[in-house]
């Protein structure tokens, strides 16, 4: 996912490409230091992290005041909650491979809250959401 994202900068005319580091990391020991990043972006990588809280801990560590985090994820809500196939398997799932499974929006402005991050906001179509949120400056 490094090399295609790089390929997009590169391709994009617009894009500026100096002062951008593309980073392959454990999301729970990023390498930076504290309040030294200015925006932290995860796309669709939420429900593959094992523990979502460490990791949302640990980008509010290295954002920088006013720095901001960008994530998207899925969430199995609403109709599909409310089948008990589907909740074996998200649980089953959760088991096996460690992922999580998210079942309300209000989960990760929770989670955004509990890690010192305000100003939530988010973008909901279908199952997907895309949630933001900044450190306080």
């Amino acid at each position: 996912m490094l090399k295609e994202c790089y390929g997009f900068i590169q391709q994009e005319e617009n894009f500026p490409k100096e002062n951008i580091i593309l980073v392959r990391a454990d999301i729970s020991r990023l390498p930076f230091a504290t309040s030294s990043v200015d925006a932290v972006h995860a796309g669709a990588a939420l429900h593959c992290w094992p523990s979502p809280s460490a990791a949302v801990a640990e980008i509010s560590r290295v954002l920088r005041p006013g720095g901001v985090f960008v994530a998207s994820t899925y969430i199995l809500d609403g109709r599909f909650s409310l089948i008990p196939f589907l909740r074996n398997i998200t649980r089953v799932t959760k088991q096996i491979s460690g992922s999580q499974v998210f079942t309300s929006e209000s989960e990760f402005e929770d989670l955004c809250q509990a890690c010192g991050l305000v100003g939530f906001t988010k973008v909901r179509y279908g199952l997907f959401v895309m949630i933001s949120a900044t450190k306080p400056t």
